[in-house]
């Protein structure tokens, strides 16, 4: 049996009519509201970031140096990747502005807070290591974060939550590549 007191229904009503300006954010928001805003913010730019590592890779391994089934293999994933990591950094933003927060994707900002590093990677194994070493760091970081929200702001933690299995998924394609080639 839980011991949070429901709030009666014209106390409820009260309250929602206070501060309407501040949307979503209601008194009982418990959260720290501008530590989850800067984590919002890095994993939005962690989102860009390997979005556009995994553009780039997919360009690359569809282009004149790489050939073969494995690099059109790889392209496809890579494809992929980019354009579920864009999914992502729309929930995350969506969620900042649901804060009251802005989004920032100052291209000048983004690898600066990102989790993950750009890196180029010299051919088609270098491409998905390090696609793969950036999904660990995502993988850890992201589980992290949702221990740190914990009960505070379940509806942040579930979309954490949600983009962490995505990228276990990428991970998992990644280090399947890896061990491919």
């Amino acid at each position: 049996m839980s011991t949070v007191e429901l709030t009666d229904v014209k106390t409820l009503r009260q309250r929602a009519r206070q501060h309407v300006e501040q949307g979503a954010v209601t008194e009982g928001y418990n959260a720290d509201r501008e530590q989850i805003l800067r984590l919002l913010n890095e994993s939005l730019a962690t989102e860009w970031v390997c979005a556009l590592r995994y553009k780039r890779h997919y360009f690359m391994a569809s282009g004149i140096k790489a050939s073969g089934i494995k690099a059109s293999v790889a392209a496809e994933e890579f494809l992929e990747h980019a354009t579920q990591e864009l999914e992502h950094a729309d929930k995350l933003a969506e969620r900042i502005v649901q804060l009251g927060g802005e989004p920032d994707l100052n291209p000048d900002n983004l690898s600066k807070h990102s989790h993950a590093q750009y890196v180029e990677g010299k051919n088609l194994e270098e491409m998905v290591l390090e696609d793969l070493v950036a999904e660990r760091i995502a993988i850890d970081s992201y589980r992290e974060i949702i221990q740190y929200i914990g009960e505070s702001d379940p509806t942040t933690r579930r979309i954490f939550e949600e983009i962490l299995a995505q990228e276990e998924e990428h991970a998992d394609d990644m280090a399947d590549l890896l061990k491919g080639l």
